[in-house]
């Protein structure tokens, strides 16, 4: 059986876990939401943008031998 302290600090170690995990998770939602809004301009970008023409292809003249 653990002695009151052992699991006090074990208790101790588990919220410091928690907080380090509960900041990185903030971390990575401010990262998604950043992402998303990259992603939602590049796309009204691509939508704006007029699709480029095909240039017809270069005849080039034949090779002399």
């Amino acid at each position: 059986m653990a002695t009151a302290r052992q699991i006090q600090y074990r208790m101790g170690q588990a919220k410091k876990k928690l907080a380090k995990l509960s900041k990185d998770v903030a971390a990575v939602k401010t990262k998604i939401k950043g992402l998303e809004g990259q992603m939602k301009k590049a796309k009204a970008a691509e939508k704006a943008k007029p699709k480029a023409k095909k240039r017809p292809a270069r005849k080039r003249p034949a090779k002399k031998r």
